[in-house]
């Protein structure tokens, strides 16, 4: 007969493949699909087809699990589509249905055959299965090596196994109709009860719990128990199965461990993860509750360590702690090891800083007391940090902070000290720090500037020259003199870019009023400040002199200005740098004589040309009182100077009374309020105008 043309055929292959797979699931990809219908679609479209091939391919659908009746009606219209209309396609069609029908039928007889061989194997395999399951339960609930307890719902025991009267040391016989209420520790948690009445209502169907036993000697086993409950065949609770498991090692080595977390090794005292542990539940108190914290740190642990070795520093860490102990120990109270040579003591229920301090006192005088490790008396002492508030005040974060700040303080007011939380004294130190981290980026954004004094002579009044004295024009905080910067620039480090900049920007200045007209007038010498951290750098003196030599000022209109003790502290190679400024031109004064311990004939030996009498011995001085203590100090002070071939510069000049008192006595210049508070370089030019 004649078939579909090339197209036609590929259309009729792609049309059948699609229906075939759209039907059910197919056991191949797509691309043996589509070779499978071709072949088929061969067979149908052949010339010499006969019934017999026709029904091989309805067959062969069956035999590919193509068994859904889309399968066999949406091929038995594609052949009527795509076939010649007439009988033979008609024969061909009913060929293909026929094949289709008998192999579906013998495809559900060996299905069902093979259920009905199943299930007489199930049958006897059940019963099989059944001895064979009784025999492994007896044997695994005899041998098991948990206990297992089966008891009816009012807890009587039906059967116990070996292991489970093992671990109570009793025989099997000794607990079979006992109930298990009567092998329960007696230090067991009542409400475990609860899970057990539960079950016995039908309201769960297992249930874990940790359970404490009694052995036959009364002490404690310690055990996870796995209770399943066994129905009936109306769902009613029949039996309880309980599967013990001997946890008194684990439990043992579990707390063991617990209580190495969070202890110290060496001292035994709680760590600091116990303690930030009891102070967070602390902190999650009840209203009103107050807490207490004592931060301490023994002093000068270190030279221990480092001059009679660890095993000594351990031993004294060791005792400390033991002393400690013995002090804080109580309900309520936990002292802890820190780390290293820091101990912290928590008062969970505060009383007040009363309270504190006088356990503080009792802890210094605890530590005070010599210690005796290897032969050696070992003598320290501890500073003590203590912060007390309410639970509603702050964090255990915050509260910590402001323990170890406190101790800070108690280092710095000399240890051997016990220091109590201050807010206003650590928002001053907040400020500090804010002024410190800021100093740095201000230099550049050029927010310092500098201010000028007058010195004047007390002979006729005239300007011989100014002090210059720097200050910061802060964003935040507004002009700032140098009492509250200068400390932290010197801590810093930033004193000496600073005082470079002061340095340059005062000669600077000078040169333009030099430089404003002709006279002695109009060459004042100016003074700057030097501290003992510039003297120490080894760049001083060629820093100065470049700085000379690009402003052009000349060397002896600058006066370097270094205090009492910075000056009596320069040995080696500060005090060579001294003597090369002077040599340059540059001179030396002393700031603040008589504030300082000044050794006198070392004094005569330094670089100095003058010496600036401290304000506080001028404002003791009253007019015409010559025989005042004030007055016999800066007379000996100026004849002392004079004796030495240096001028006298007198600070704090207010009063007329005490110029003319100084005059007296012999100082050579003044400077103070009388004459001029520190001001711009605009004001400087009105004495020189």
């Amino acid at each position: 007969m004649a078939g579909p043309n090339g197209s036609d055929r590929g259309s009729f292959v792609a049309a059948w493949a699609r229906v075939l797979a759209n039907s059910g699931y197919v056991a191949t990809d797509r691309a043996a699909l589509h070779e499978r219908v071709g072949e088929f679609v061969e067979v149908l479209t052949a010339e010499d087809v006969d019934r017999a091939a026709a029904e091989r391919v309805g067959a062969d659908l069956v035999g590919m699990r193509l068994i859904a009746p889309e399968a066999l009606a949406g091929t038995v219209e594609l052949i009527g589509t795509h076939l010649p209309p007439g009988p033979r396609t008609a024969q061909i069609q009913a060929a293909v249905t026929r094949g289709f029908v008998h192999a579906s039928q013998e495809f559900i007889f060996q299905q069902q055959e093979i259920l009905r061989r199943s299930a007489l194997d199930a049958r006897d395999g059940a019963e099989s299965a059944r001895r064979v399951s009784e025999a492994r339960f007896r044997a695994m609930f005899s041998h098991a090596a948990i206990g297992i307890g089966i008891s009816d719902t009012r807890g009587r025991l039906v059967e116990v196994n070996s292991a489970m009267a093992a671990m109570l040391d009793l025989t099997i016989e000794e607990m079979l109709g006992r109930y298990l209420i009567e092998f329960v520790h007696p230090d067991d948690p009542p409400d475990s009860k609860k899970h057990f009445e539960e079950m016995v209502a039908g309201q769960r169907d297992n249930y874990r719990i940790e359970r404490r036993f009694r052995r036959r000697d009364g002490s404690a086993v310690r055990t996870n128990v796995t209770v399943s409950l066994v129905r009936d065949d109306q769902g009613r609770p029949q039996y309880l199965v309980g599967m013990v498991e001997d946890n008194t090692e684990r439990h043992l080595l579990s707390e063991q461990l617990r209580h190495q977390a969070n202890h110290d090794h060496l001292t035994g005292l709680g760590n600091r993860a116990y303690f930030t542990e009891r102070l967070h539940a602390t902190f999650g108190g009840s209203p009103g509750q107050r807490v207490g914290l004592l931060y301490l740190d023994l002093d000068g642990f270190k030279a221990v360590n480092d001059t009679l070795g660890h095993v000594v520093g351990d031993a004294l860490l060791i005792e400390i702690g033991r002393r400690l102990d013995g002090l804080v120990s109580a309900p309520g109270r936990l002292v802890a090891r820190m780390g290293g040579d820091e101990f912290v003591v928590l008062v969970e229920h505060s009383a007040g800083m009363d309270q504190l301090v006088e356990l503080a006192e009792r802890l210094l005088a605890a530590v005070a007391q010599p210690v005796h490790v290897g032969g050696h008396r070992l003598v320290v002492s501890a500073s003590i940090g203590l912060v007390e508030r309410s639970v509603f005040d702050a964090s255990p974060a915050e509260t910590m902070r402001d323990a170890d700040v406190t101790l800070h303080w108690a280092k710095v007011d000399g240890k051997n000290r016990w220091a109590a939380y201050d807010p206003e004294r650590n928002a001053r130190e907040i400020a500090r720090i804010t002024l410190s981290a800021a100093m740095p980026a201000a230099l550049e954004r050029e927010e310092f500037y500098v201010d000028y004094q007058p010195i004047v002579s007390l002979a006729d009044g005239s300007l011989i020259g100014v002090e210059a004295l720097v200050r910061w024009a802060h964003p935040e905080f507004g002009r700032l003199g140098p009492d509250r910067f200068i400390t932290l620039a010197e801590e810093t480090g930033l004193i000496v870019p600073l005082g470079r900049w002061v340095l340059e920007t005062a000669c600077r200045q000078t040169m333009k009023w030099r430089a404003s007209g002709p006279g002695a007038a109009a060459r004042p010498t100016v003074s700057v400040n030097l501290a003992a951290r510039q003297v120490a750098e080894p760049g001083l003196v060629d820093d100065i002199a470049s700085i000379i030599e690009d402003v052009g000022i000349p060397p002896t209109s600058l006066q370097l200005e270094l205090t009492e003790s910075a000056i009596m502290g320069t040995t080696g190679e500060p005090l060579q740098a001294l003597r090369r400024l002077v040599d340059l031109g540059v001179r030396i004064a002393i700031d603040d004589f008589g504030t300082g311990y000044s050794n006198l004939a070392y004094l005569r030996h330094l670089p100095v040309h003058a010496l600036k009498i401290a304000g506080s011995f001028v404002e003791g001085l009253r007019a015409g009182e010559l025989d005042s203590v004030d007055a016999r100090i800066v007379t000996a002070l100026v004849s002392l100077a004079h004796t030495l071939k240096l001028s006298v510069i007198a600070e704090g000049v207010e009063t007329t009374e005490q110029a003319d008192l100084l005059r007296r006595i012999g100082a050579d210049s003044a400077q103070g309020w009388l004459y001029a508070k520190p001001g711009p370089p605009e004001d400087v030019e009105r004495w020189l105008a």
